[in-house]
């Protein structure tokens, strides 16, 4: 009797991990699809260039800011139950999209769709980490892994594919399509779970946290139009700073009462749980930034089309295809901060070397963006296992909401914040030839892709100033990663962890120290 009911088990957990991740291949095809099709869409409704960053921004903010949110819903309603509801709203968002008329729209269902991808990730996590342990668990979680690589690798082809011969409105229709078909997998077979000690929604935290994001993404978008002396960047950052404080004082008085919080901030003592945040910042600024800034080049800057983009951009993400698997089979014999910290310092070279890519030298931007993937590939196999490794079992939702919470907003802050430092250095470029308010518009459709307004200009002379923008961006980012690499190597590498701190029994991969 007990084989059989064994079997059933292993049966659900396989067809559950399966339906997670055909929704894995979602995220980064929604991410990815705004960024290949910006420029088509900024031609389709002559939007201005704020509207435009937008598309991806609105998106990434909504995502980031509910993530920890839709992870304690999950462990107080159920993880099937929100990954289910997740994919509904994703669908209905993303035919919504497929069919409206004026980019304000476009951008409030891309924010919709970002809180669906919230719900679909955390819990689908969650479900992970609860039907998986040990090494099993660690496989599962570089599958997950390995299938949003899946997904970056592609998803420029396909969608550059999808824009050039069907339109930018037909990503939308296949996001759909593909989340139609995770749900029904979901519904079929995966098992409910959810943390019983779970009692309620932290909804101030949810709320003081996400007014902390939005305000700090506006002010970077806007403060290079706006001015960062501004009184409405200055009130923006002060705002931000106060909802930041605010989420503190909720989420430590939550635990001071005995209440479950919405983020347990007495984590942040340990240095391991640590290291595992700064994992996908350290990703956000080497690899995530280039899935959106390559596509706005090559289609905006360059003329490539969004077929021929997107093949350039399999040099970046392929790698993901397979380092993120080979990552798990080393760590058997190194540590996650050895691995880690090395693929940083590749991806670092990496960028270093395409600050040197002249405009229009594919070969030598293909070869960079090669060594960048295979860099980046190291950690972000690893940071998956590792982020649900360092917390009780039973917080499994708790431990996906924070780290993909991190993972996320830290995309979302990192892309804005590149946007706007390329766009100062390409205007500042470009104060030499035009007045400082024309040089600004100018930077902003450039670092766009959108020219579709720009007539009777040298083509050479804006590309130019791009250029030398782009590479003074690709040196800081490289920086960044550097500092990243040492950062995650002490971290990471520091002896202890944190759920064994706090009273639990955790599951570390067997190349941890």
């Amino acid at each position: 009797m007990d084989e059989p009911e064994d079997h059933t088990a292993a049966s659900g957990r396989y067809c559950a991990l399966v339906a997670i991740c055909m929704a894995a291949l979602i995220l980064p095809l929604s991410f990815t699809g705004g960024a290949v099709a910006t420029p088509a869409i900024g031609a389709s409704f002559a939007a201005a260039p704020s509207s435009l960053a937008w598309i991806t921004n609105a998106f990434m903010l909504s995502f980031g800011s509910l993530l920890m949110a839709a992870g304690a819903l999950a462990d107080l309603y159920g993880r099937k139950r929100l990954f289910m509801l997740g994919l509904v709203l994703l669908v209905i968002a993303s035919m919504l999209l497929a069919s409206v008329r004026s980019i304000a729209w476009l951008d409030a269902l891309r924010a919709v769709q970002g809180v669906a991808a919230a719900a679909v990730l955390a819990s689908g996590s969650a479900a992970l980490a609860q039907a998986f342990e040990g090494h099993a668990r660690t496989r599962a979680f570089s599958v997950l892994g390995t299938t949003f690589g899946l997904g970056l690798a592609f998803g420029p082809m396909i969608c550059g594919l999808l824009t050039e011969h069907f339109g930018w409105r037909s990503i939308f229709l296949c996001t759909a399509a593909l989340a139609a078909v995770s749900l029904l997998a979901a519904a079929m077979r995966m098992s409910e779970s959810r943390n019983p000690q779970a009692q309620y929604l932290d909804l101030p935290g949810v709320l003081s946290f996400s007014t902390t994001l939005g305000l700090l993404t506006t002010a970077i978008i806007l403060g290079p139009h706006a001015g960062w002396r501004s009184p409405l960047m200055l009130g923006l950052f002060a705002g931000a700073l106060l909802s930041l404080l605010a989420f503190v004082a909720i989420e430590a008085g939550a635990s001071r009462r005995g209440r479950q919080p919405m983020l347990e901030l007495s984590l942040f003592k340990y240095p391991r749980f640590v290291g595992v945040q700064i994992l996908p910042i350290g990703t956000c600024f080497c690899y995530i930034v280039l899935i959106v800034l390559l596509p706005l080049r090559l289609i905006g800057v360059e003329g490539a089309t969004p077929l021929h983009s997107g093949l350039i951009m399999l040099a970046l993400s392929a790698p993901m295809l397979v380092v993120p698997l080979l990552a798990a089979w080393l760590n058997r014999w190194a540590s996650a901060a050895t691995l880690s910290a090395g693929g940083f310092l590749v991806a670092a070279a990496g960028l270093y070397a395409i600050a040197h890519v002249a405009i229009g030298d594919h070969l030598q931007l293909m070869l960079a963006m090669l060594i960048i993937g295979i860099g980046t590939g190291l950690p972000w196999g690893l940071m998956d296992g590792l982020a649900v490794s360092v917390i009780a079992k039973e917080q499994a939702g708790m431990a996906a909401g924070i780290f993909n919470t991190t993972r996320v907003a830290s995309e979302g802050v990192a892309l804005a914040i590149t946007l706007a430092l390329l766009t100062a250095q390409v205007g500042a470029g470009l104060t030499h030839t035009f007045p400082p308010n024309r040089s600004h518009e100018l930077a902003q459709r450039l670092v766009m892709g959108d020219l579709s307004q720009v007539q009777g200009l040298d083509p050479l002379m804006l590309q130019a100033a791009y250029q030398e923008g782009f590479a003074t961006l690709m040196l800081i980012l490289s920086g960044l990663t550097v500092l990243s690499a040492f950062t995650v190597f002490f971290f990471i590498g520091h002896p202890g962890r944190a759920a064994s701190a706090l009273g639990h029994e955790g599951t570390m991969p067997k190349g941890e120290p």
